[in-house]
């Protein structure tokens, strides 16, 4: 049970939120872009340690608390289902080339590549639709998670007393997810963009004191015990099987691995990996990620900022998340893990904080995580109500609108969104079931059509449109008629989305010709853009194109490389593996070396990199 002083620092964490919301709601309604894009003047850092932010949501941790309980080392693996590493693709190139554009919304950057041709409408139309599911789709996630994790602090026997209706047990988390939801949704919908990343550093300086002191917590327990877990658990390498036997250790493990569908993890982690790869050079997805991208002062700017979000999220992170699975590991026996008779992994971490963190603390965490989800939430809910007002009501309702109108039109979108997604929130089984189905399924919708945005001059408005279309239609359907994990079928959503691609980029004609001029020579990709780079040539014989094919995609590794041994550090860290630790270490700074030679000192120099 949460004492006093902790309800108090959780309340005083909320009043927060709301002063943050209302001393920045008259610079959100100075104009559209301050309301959704910060007037693109807050700086990369703060920009990154938001991003950051944004992603050191509850139900991820709560995810990966579960994924690194039962995995052990090898979970750092499993996260790549988002793929984690697009971040160091973003970094590397990809931020500056999306940055470049300097439009508002993913929606607008469509007609900047495709013109607002038939096509280019087409595919203005099924990049919304997709923005606004996938908004959809991680608001009900998060919503889900944060129920589970705040029904630990606040067992419902204690509220009911105080609570006039009736609300069965099975629908307790929906009920605290509610409540919580609304303070973000307060914040984000007053503030805009610079409320949602003021309130993300607040959120961020909490979590990092957390996590640290999380992370000496296990450290100190780890001096005095031993883990009982099995062979191979603090292996982060593996083989074509899983081949972690939890019998006799805790038997219940083996079925969590079965009805994850992990076992077979060579083969999983080879979809995993050529999934995640087509994901990275497709590009940000619709999101607050985009959102932020698109929100800073220059495109060096974004590139800095994808940076700086990897070294700002990751080591933070897994000090608390391997923090957590250790201490539940070694007092295993001590937490409550059953809901209404069934074991349930996903409250390791709640059930461990409740068990280990102190008086105070615990309320400093609590709302750390709490503004977690809120951060994640409001940033989300910010991508969607930009998606609707931009893409949908000043495109097509009411072009000239007036500010005023505007700000109503953001204040109706943010709030049908929320109950939307409120509603869906009460379908999910769980977060694990609607995380896969968000990374596998519906971005598996997403890979080939902005994979040859970039990449390919002839592909157009009208393959973008059926690539995505005959992506998004089986993605929707797959999880209705099968179990299988969703992992599985992105294979035939590509093909499903290639065979689209192709076919609807040949019924209709060419792009029309100086808009691919202006796109190619204001982005600037590597790809296939010869008949187009010929007649840019023509005009301007100082045009040079990007040759930076091969180190980009070296820098790739490079960074990918590095961001592991982010994640491992803080783990080898906790357990005391102080040699394994110190050779990370080392290879660590081995890789910056690199990337300060191969890609900062080359993207720096870049022909308009610095400038808006």
């Amino acid at each position: 049970m949460l004492q006093t002083i902790d309800i108090l620092i959780i309340l005083l964490y909320l009043i927060g939120t709301i002063v943050i919301g209302l001393a920045l709601r008259k610079r959100a309604q100075k104009s559209k872009d301050e309301y959704l894009l910060g007037g693109k003047k807050l700086p990369w850092y703060m920009m990154g340690l938001s991003n950051a932010s944004g992603m050191f949501d509850i139900s991820g941790t709560m995810w990966l608390v579960t994924l690194t309980f039962v995995y052990g080392f090898k979970s750092i693996w499993i996260p790549w289902l988002w793929p984690v590493f697009n971040q160091v693709f973003a970094m590397i190139y990809l931020s500056a080339w999306l940055r470049r554009s300097n439009v508002t919304t993913g929606a607008e950057w469509i007609l900047f590549r495709f013109d607002s041709g038939r096509g280019g409408r087409w595919s203005h139309t099924i990049i919304v639709v997709f923005a606004i599911l996938c908004c959809l789709g991680f608001l009900a996630y998060g919503f889900i998670g944060l129920g589970k994790f705040v029904e630990i602090f606040l067992p419902w026997e204690t509220v009911s007393a105080y609570i006039p209706f009736t609300v069965e047990p099975a629908y307790v988390p929906h009920f605290y997810g509610v409540v919580f939801t609304l303070f973000a949704v307060f914040y984000s919908i007053m503030g805009g963009m610079s409320g949602i990343v003021w309130t993300d550093l607040l959120q961020y300086l909490i979590m990092t004191v957390s996590s640290i002191v999380i992370a000496v917590i296990a450290w100190q327990a780890m001096a005095g015990n031993e883990l009982n877990v099995p062979v191979g658990w603090a292996d982060p390498f593996f083989g074509w099987e899983l081949n972690m036997d939890w019998t006799g250790i805790i038997d219940e493990v083996n079925h969590k691995i079965d009805s994850d569908g992990y076992s077979l993890f060579g083969i999983f982690f080879m979809l995993m990996v050529f999934k995640g790869i087509l994901a990275s050079i497709a590009g940000p997805a619709p999101n607050y990620d985009m959102q932020k991208i698109l929100s800073t002062k220059s495109p060096l700017e974004a590139a800095k900022m994808s940076a700086f979000s990897i070294a700002a999220l990751i080591p933070t992170r897994y000090l608390m998340v391997s923090g957590f699975s250790v201490l539940g590991l070694i007092f295993y026996k001590e937490l409550n893990l059953t809901t209404a008779g069934i074991l349930d992994f996903e409250k390791v971490l709640p059930a461990a904080i409740q068990q280990f963190v102190p008086i105070g603390l615990m309320g400093l965490l609590l709302a750390g995580l709490l503004a977690a989800f809120m951060s994640t939430f409001a940033g989300t809910l910010n991508a969607a109500q930009a998606y609707i007002v931009n893409d949908i009501y000043l495109k097509y309702k009411n072009p000239t609108a007036s500010p005023s109108k505007v700000k109503r039109i953001n204040y109706l979108s943010g709030l049908t969104v929320v109950l939307i997604s409120i509603v869906l929130g009460f379908f999910v089984k769980d977060v694990n079931s609607v995380l896969q189905w968000i990374v596998s399924a519906l971005y598996g919708s997403y890979v080939v059509s902005n994979v040859l945005k970039w990449h390919w001059w002839r592909f157009n408005g009208e393959g973008y449109f059926w690539g995505m279309l005959s992506g998004i239609v089986p993605a929707l359907i797959f999880p209705i008629f099968t179990d299988t994990l969703d992992l599985y079928y992105f294979p035939i959503i590509l093909f499903t989305s290639i065979i689209g691609s192709v076919a609807g980029t040949y019924s209709a004609a060419p792009t029309n010709e100086e808009v691919l001029i202006r796109f190619y020579k204001k982005t600037r990709p590597w790809g296939f853009w010869k008949p187009i780079y010929r007649k840019l040539k023509e005009a301007e014989p100082g045009f040079q194109k990007n040759n930076a094919f091969k180190r980009d995609m070296f820098n790739v590794v490079v960074g990918t490389i590095a961001q592991t041994l982010l994640v491992l550090i803080p783990m080898y860290f906790i357990i005391h593996e102080n040699t394994n630790m110190l050779i990370s270490i080392a290879i660590l700074l081995v890789c910056l070396f690199i990337l300060k030679k191969n890609w900062w000192n080359h993207i720096k120099n870049e022909p308009n990199i610095s400038s808006n």
